[in-house]
Order: structure tokens, then sequence, then C-alpha cells
């Protein structure tokens, strides 16, 4: 949460001529409603469920930078399509950063509690061993702008290549 998928993922797409794709954005337009008010109605569980149809959906198409929610990691299903259909790249960041990028925003279901630092260290205890063992590349996301974040990573993945 607070990583830059979203603003990362569309400065890397459009650095590669790539189509950039959000999966919550495609949930919520197929839904009509936003991610909170599915969390709301159908639990964190209902939501997992209709991700995890849209990533399947979205793997399979050739030509996108993807970004997803920063949960799909937490569902085995999504880290075994994520890995075997594409390149996987972890944007990390502290909590400190996380906590101060997401301070204001009042869209984050998960962040609803009384205290969001302790809920963004306990995500990120579940989650990073799990974005870490599906990432083809981590990238840290503190420093620069999208665009110098989305060019490390062009850089990172050219240097596997070699």
């Amino acid at each position: 949460m607070g990583a830059g998928k979203s603003t990362v993922g569309r400065e890397l797409a459009s650095l590669l001529g790539l189509e950039y794709v959000d999966s919550d954005a495609v949930i919520e337009a197929r839904t009509g409603v936003s991610i909170p008010w599915i969390f709301d109605l159908e639990g964190e569980a209902g939501f997992r469920t209709r991700e995890a149809a849209v990533i399947d959906e979205l793997t399979r198409r050739d030509g996108v930078v993807l970004a997803t929610g920063g949960g799909a990691v937490t569902t085995p299903a999504n880290r075994d399509l994520l890995g075997a259909r594409g390149v996987v790249v972890y944007l990390y960041t502290p909590v400190s950063v996380q906590l101060q990028r997401t301070r204001h925003d009042t869209n984050r279901p998960l962040l609803q509690s009384d205290d969001p630092e302790a809920r963004l260290q306990a995500l990120l205890a579940e989650r990073d061993p799990l974005y870490r063992e599906v990432a083809d590349v981590v990238v840290e996301t503190t420093g620069g702008r999208a665009r110098s974040v989305a060019r490390r990573i062009i850089e990172a993945l050219q240097g596997q290549a070699s």
C-alpha cells in the first residue's frame, strides 16, 4: 500500500510502449462500485475471490503492465499465475513511507483502523516474504519520481537478461 504501483505502472507502461492495466480498476468498472464498498458488502474474502478471477484473466494478456492490489500476493493461485505468466516487480516501500503516502486516503479499507502504522507493519510482515517469493525484481520506491523508479525497473530487468 502506498508503494506507487499505479503511478509507477503507468510510467513503466509508457516507457515500454505497453498498455497499462490496474486490476482494482477493472474490478471497480465491472462491479460499478468501489473497492471499499466491496469490502463492506462481501468482506475481504469476497473481494479476494473477485480479484483472483480478474488476475487470472488479465495475466493471459500479452503486452500489458499489470498493477495489482497490494494483497493480491496473499492468494497462492495469484502468486502462481503472476509468476508463471509474467515478470513480477515488487515495489518495496518501508512502512514509514507507506504511512506518509496513505495518511489522508480513505479509499483503503485495510487501513481504516485505530492504528494504521501497526496495521501496515502487520501487512508488510505478512506480505513481504510472499512478494519476494514471486518477484523477479525488487525495487525500492522511497527515492525519486515515478519515472525514475520505472527506469530503475527497466535497468534491473535488462541486467537480468544479460
